[in-house]
Formats: structure tokens, C-alpha cells, sequence
């Protein structure tokens, strides 16, 4: 079955998919993307404002597709408002023109940051599908594939760094074991998240679990727990910021400053569009 919503405006799927918020989609021969958000498995193709679901009902795109893609917020005004006095904002948000922040599963995005950091996209998701395959449980089979979850907190905290190592993890592996024995202490991921809706600084707050730094933190604020203002700053931001901006590389306390008072409560989408950009800048300097 399948579900198709007319008039989507500033929606692209390489951008959304490939800029470097998740890493569970699978860009197909046709431009599709295929891949599981929620424990729910989907085929997500887009043309000329025509955004069409593979394998969704109407109650599917009610309760998990139009909030996961965020497809209610006004994404033209926002690019409108980041770039009206900023003339590489405006460059970039018009290269990544269809970039829209998906609302993650908080327990999925923990997970999956951590083991981001210091890696490249390509091994991340084989990382990922790795633990899912070996240690989640499985939600379905489509187009001749089986899809697995992210493993639960419990199993996370249960096994050892042996049970981890086929997934080639890492350093990483023992911080995810020791996050989610953690995030048992603290009640669940869903008792943390609140927790963590409630607080000023959650990115502070989220430094306090094993293998969370600054950047983690905060891509864990803006994808899953929604804080539009998150501005996440790794090596590409680093460079972008450097370049347009004139700020040195290593000033990653200037960099937030300029976020905040330059892109403030719009801070996550602005970095999305710059990652964007400088990643396809270099790639097509190449």
C-alpha cells in the first residue's frame, strides 16, 4: 500500500538522507530511499511536490511519517529568514534546498551518535545495520529484505565488548554498554528524555552518559529530542565556519557564539544547510 501527500514543498531525499543525520536509509536505482524509522519500514520517493510512502497507511503517515519528516513546519520561510542579510546562508540553504530535520527516536539517535564520532558516514551504517542485525529485533521483511531495530537498552547493557566486537566498533563499544546501563539507572530512554525536555542546557545534561561529548550532545538535542537551536560543530563545520565566516577552526566557542546570535533558534537547520554545502563543495573540489 501505498500513501501520497500532494503539495510538499522544500523536500528532496538525498538531501534529507544523505546530509548526515541518519544513517538507516538506503538510496535506491530510482532516487528512493528505503529504510525503517519508528519500527515501521518504508520506501520514501518524492517528484515535482508529489511525496509518495511505500508500505504506509493513512494511520501510518498520522502517527509516525508526517511528524518524522516534519513535514508541518514552513521550511521556505525558515530559509527565508536565515539568509535574508546572509549571503552564504543563501548559497547554502539553496544547495541543500530540500533539507528538513527528521524528528528521530531518541534511544535510536543516542545510539547511533555515539557511534558516529570519529567515523565516516559509509561505516557508520554498517556499524549500525551490524548491532541490528546481530542484537535488535526484527520488524519486518520488504522487498525481499529483513529490517532489525536498533537493540533496546536492556540487550545493549547486557553484553560485553566480545559480544560487540564482530560489529567493529571500536572504542565506542563499551561506551554504548555503559550508556545504556546508565540510561537503566535513569529509568529508560523515555524517562530520560523527559528529564531532558525540562532542563535549559540539555546538552550539558546529556555530557553526563558515557561516550557523549559536545557534538554528540548536541546532535542528540536537535535530532532526538527537537532543539532547533542545537548547533553541532565537527571537522566540516569547523571548515565551513572557517571559510565563510572567518572564524578560526579551532575557535569552537566563537563558532557557537556566532550561531546564536546569528541563527538562534533556527541553529540546527542553519548547520544542516552548511554541512551540506561544504560537504558537496569539497567533494565536487575533488
Amino acid at each position: 500500500m501505498k500513501y501520497t501527500v500532494d503539495g510538499v514543498r522544500d523536500f528532496n531525499t538525498d538531501h534529507i538522507f544523505d546530509c548526515g543525520q541518519c544513517f538507516r536509509w538506503k538510496r535506491e536505482d530510482d532516487g528512493s530511499y528505503t529504510g525503517t524509522a519508528m519500527n515501521k519500514i518504508a520506501k520514501i520517493s518524492y517528484d515535482d511536490g508529489h511525496l509518495t510512502i511505500d508500505n504506509c497507511s493513512e494511520e501510518d503517515f498520522e502517527k509516525v511519517w508526517r511528524d518524522y519528516l516534519d513535514l508541518d513546519r514552513d521550511y521556505g520561510l525558515l530559509k527565508e529568514k536565515l539568509s535574508s542579510e546572509d549571503d552564504f546562508m543563501k548559497a547554502a540553504s539553496d544547495y541543500g534546498y530540500g533539507i528538513r530535520i527528521l524528528r528521530q527516536d531518541f534511544w535510536e539517535t543516542v545510539v547511533s551518535f555515539i557511534i558516529s564520532q570519529n567515523n565516516n558516514i559509509p561505516r557508520i551504517k554498517g556499524c549500525i545495520e551490524s548491532i541490528c542485525e546481530r542484537f535488535g529485533e526484527l520488524i519486518g521483511e520488504y522487498g525481499g529484505e529483513q529490517y532489525f531495530a536498533i537493540p533496546s537498552m536492556e540487550k545493549m547493557a547486557s553484553l560485553s565488548t566480545d559480544d560487540l566486537a564482530p560489529c567493529r566498533l571500536g572504542y565506542r563499544a563499551p561506551y554504548l554498554v555503559k550508556m545504556a546501563q546508565q540510561f537503566i539507572e535513569g529509568g529508560g530512554p523515555e524517562a530520560v528524555k523527559e528529564e531532558l525536555k525540562k532542563v535549559e542546557d540539555p546538552i550539558r545534561e546529556l555530557q553526563k552518559f558515557c561516550g557523549v561529548g559536545p557534538k554528540v550532545a548536541a546532535c542528540i538535542s536537535l535530532f532526538g529530542l527537537g532543539r532547533m537551536d542545537a548547533f553541532p560543530i565537527d571537522v566540516w563545520m569547523r571548515r565551513v565556519m572557517n571559510r565563510l565566516y572567518g572564524i578560526d577552526e579551532n575557535d569552537v566557542k566563537s563558532m557557537k557564539t556566532y550561531a546564536e546570535e546569528h541563527f538562534g533558534e533556527n541553529g540546527g537547520i542553519a548547520q544542516q544547510y552548511l554541512f551540506y554545502y561544504i560537504r558537496g563543495l569539497d567533494k565536487n573540489m575533488l
